[in-house]
C-alpha cells in the first residue's frame, strides 16, 4: 500500500510538470491548429530567463522575479513568430510544423551562441528546499511548488476563457472562424493574442523545470512530445482534457518506472497513447464546432 501511495504521489508530480509543458500548446494547437515544435525552444528561453535572473537577482528571489519576465519575454518570441512566419501559413499545418522546427534549432544555437554548449544550473531558493511527508512518501518542496503553480495556471486560463470579452472572442473563432469575423471579432488579433499567451505559459513552464535539473540549449526537446501527447490524448484545444491527460500519464508513468526504466516507461505510455488515439481519436474531449466544413 505505501508503494501505490508513494508512486501515486510521483505520478501527481510528473503530471504537474507535463500539464505546464502542454497547457499553452493545448491553448495555441487548439485555436489555430498551428503545429508548433518551437514551443519546446519557449520553455528553454524561460529557463534561461531563470538563469539571468539569478545573476541579477541572487537565488533568493529570483524564482518570484523570473515567472511574470519569462512569460513576457516568452510571450514576445511567440507573436514575433506568429507575425513574421506563421501567419503566412494558416491552413497549412505541415508547413508549420517543418517551419517551426527550424526556428526550434536556430534558437538553440542562439542559446548556445549566448550561454555556451554546457548545462548551467539554477539554485533553488533556500524557502523552497526541504521536503513534506505526504502519505509516507517525502515530496519535495519543489515539487508542492510546481503543482501550486500549475493549479493557478489552470483556474487563471479557465477563468480568462469563461469570464473575459477575450475568452468568449477565442471560443468564438475556435467555433466558427468566418462567423466571429462577420460578428465584429478581429480574429488577427484574437490570434496574435492567443500566441502571446501560449508562449508566454511555455517560458513560465522553463521556470519551473529550473527547479528539477540543469538548463541546457536542448532542454525543450526534453519536453515537446509529451507535451504533444498530452493535447492529443486530452483533446485538441481542451483545457480540461489537457488535465486529465497530464496527470493520467504521469500517474501512468510513475507506476510503470517503478519496475522498469524511465526510458521504458516512456516507450510503453507512447504505446498507451496510440492504442487510445486508434479507439478515439478526437481525444478525451472534442470542441464542437458550428462550421459547416
Amino acid at each position: 500500500m505505501d508503494v501505490v501511495l508513494s508512486q501515486l504521489v510521483a505520478g501527481i508530480s510528473v503530471g504537474s510538470i507535463l500539464l505546464l509543458a502542454a497547457i499553452g500548446l493545448a491553448l495555441t494547437f487548439g485555436q489555430m491548429g498551428v503545429i508548433n515544435m518551437a514551443h519546446g525552444e519557449f520553455i528553454m528561453i524561460g529557463a534561461y530567463v531563470a538563469f539571468v535572473m539569478q545573476g541579477l537577482f541572487g537565488s533568493g528571489i529570483s524564482l518570484i522575479v523570473a515567472i511574470p519576465a519569462a512569460f513576457l519575454i516568452g510571450g514576445i518570441f511567440g507573436v514575433l513568430l506568429e507575425q513574421i512566419l506563421i501567419r503566412h501559413m494558416y491552413h497549412r499545418p505541415l508547413d508549420t510544423l517543418l517551419a517551426t522546427f527550424g526556428v526550434g534549432l536556430i534558437l538553440q544555437q542562439v542559446a548556445r551562441d549566448i550561454f555556451g554548449a554546457p548545462a548551467v544550473e539554477v539554485a533553488n531558493p533556500a524557502w523552497l528546499s526541504g521536503s513534506v511527508q505526504i502519505l509516507g512518501t517525502n515530496v519535495p518542496w519543489t515539487r508542492i511548488f510546481i503543482l501550486a503553480l500549475v493549479i493557478l495556471v489552470v483556474a487563471g486560463l479557465s477563468a480568462l476563457m469563461a469570464y473575459t470579452s477575450l475568452g468568449r472572442r477565442i471560443r468564438a473563432t475556435v467555433l466558427n472562424r468566418k462567423l466571429a469575423e462577420t460578428s465584429g471579432i478581429s480574429t488577427r488579433w484574437t490570434d496574435r493574442t492567443t500566441f502571446f499567451i501560449g508562449s508566454g505559459l511555455a517560458g513560465v513552464a522553463g521556470v519551473t523545470v529550473t527547479l528539477i535539473g540543469a538548463t541546457s540549449p536542448t532542454i525543450g526537446t526534453s519536453y515537446i512530445v509529451d507535451a504533444f501527447l498530452v493535447v492529443v490524448a486530452g483533446g485538441i484545444g481542451k483545457i480540461k482534457g489537457a488535465v486529465i491527460a497530464a496527470f493520467s500519464l504521469g500517474i501512468l508513468q510513475a507506476f510503470i518506472e517503478y519496475s522498469t526504466t524511465a526510458s521504458i516507461a516512456k516507450f510503453i505510455v507512447l504505446i498507451v497513447v496510440v492504442a487510445f488515439l486508434q479507439i478515439r481519436p478526437q481525444g478525451l474531449f472534442s470542441v464542437r464546432t458550428r462550421s459547416l466544413a
